[in-house]
């Protein structure tokens, strides 16, 4: 992982897996059925298998899931992989003819070190492993499914009836390669919260700090629930919290100033993202981990053919408390709301 800036010390991290330590692990995983089936099963399992990380690594994932002072993006290498692979899947959907599941396995061992995984019913049906696969009926939009555009600097949000999508939000984000794009050209960005601060002039960085936003609700929602019509938030400032550790709120969907010069600041946040941020190409074995509050990622246009070797990420969704979030619980399942 790189920066432009040679300053940006701190706000990510890299953990890299010695070879005997992946090749320990990796044989624990190609033992397990799909994990999901029993999910909480699962992560008590995934628990101990990942217990065998050194003990300086496996420090560094817990404390940058715990503690405020710590980088907003960590790329951990050297990671298992499944043996063989099907074809990618072509319309979002998991794959059914997967055999292993070993980067399941490596996804959510991973996260379950940051916190809960959490489902919701607006996103990938309620998965709580989702597959992030270029889909041609997308591939122009501001969404997962996107490839022919850049996906601008956001964060993951949810549409929730309380007028706020940036409350029941996950806290982390998990993004496990599967398969890279076959040109190896699609690049992840991380822009901490941090960073953008300094890099914004003051009195631009004070109206992003004003509740003159409305977010709009995810991509998935309006597509699948509001019938592609836009649903606003609640004005929200973009910035929120104190200097030294702001929290950072964008929707990938669009965001609407209500002034000129709301409109204005978001322009110039974006061009400053693009300036501070950090970039990785994500291949078999790494995995991202993203602190979804800190800071806001995006993803560069590539090609895909939508041929069954397109690029594959699954991604995982991470609470640090699925307590705050009960009032959305489903009856069906209590990891989904």
């Amino acid at each position: 992982m790189t920066s432009k800036q040679e300053t940006l010390v701190g706000t990510f991290a890299e953990v890299v897996l010695p070879d005997e330590v992946r090749d320990i692990i990796g044989n624990d995983l190609r033992s397990f059925a799909n994990p999901v089936e029993d999910i909480d099963r699962s992560l008590a399992m995934l628990r101990v298998t990942f217990s065998k990380l050194p003990i300086d690594q496996l420090q560094t994932i817990l404390d940058f899931g715990r503690h405020v002072d710590t980088p907003g993006v960590a790329l951990v290498r050297n990671l298992p992989v499944d043996p063989e692979l099907p074809e990618t899947p072509i319309d979002g959907e998991p794959s059914k003819d997967k055999e292993t599941f070993v980067a399941e396995t490596v996804l959510l061992g991973l996260s379950q070190l940051l916190g809960e995984p959490v489902g919701f019913t607006t996103e990938k049906s309620g998965r709580l492993v989702h597959d992030v696969v270029p889909v041609s009926a997308g591939a122009r939009s501001q969404t997962n499914q996107s490839s022919h555009v850049f996906l601008n600097f956001h964060n993951d949000i949810v549409h929730d009836a309380l007028g706020r999508y940036d409350v029941s939000n996950p806290d982390f984000l998990v993004l496990n390669c599967v398969r890279q794009d076959g040109n190896k050209e699609a690049v992840t960005y991380y822009a901490d919260g941090r960073d953008i601060s300094a890099a914004l002039d003051p009195e631009v960085l004070d109206v992003l700090r004003r509740p003159l936003f409305r977010l709009n609700a995810p991509g998935s929602y309006v597509r699948d629930v509001a019938k592609g019509a836009d649903v606003l938030s609640d004005l929200v400032p973009v910035i929120s919290g104190p200097a030294d550790s702001p929290e950072v709120a964008v929707s990938a969907n669009g965001v609407v100033g209500e002034t000129v010069e709301a409109e204005q600041a978001l322009e110039e946040l974006q061009r400053v993202c693009r300036e501070v941020a950090h970039q990785v190409k994500l291949e078999p074995g790494t995995a991202l981990l993203i602190n979804n509050r800190k800071g806001l990622h995006a993803r560069s246009q590539f090609f895909a053919r939508h041929n069954g070797r397109d690029r594959w990420l699954q991604r995982t969704y991470i609470r640090r408390s699925l307590w705050t979030i009960r009032y959305r619980g489903t009856a069906e399942d209590r990891r989904v709301h």
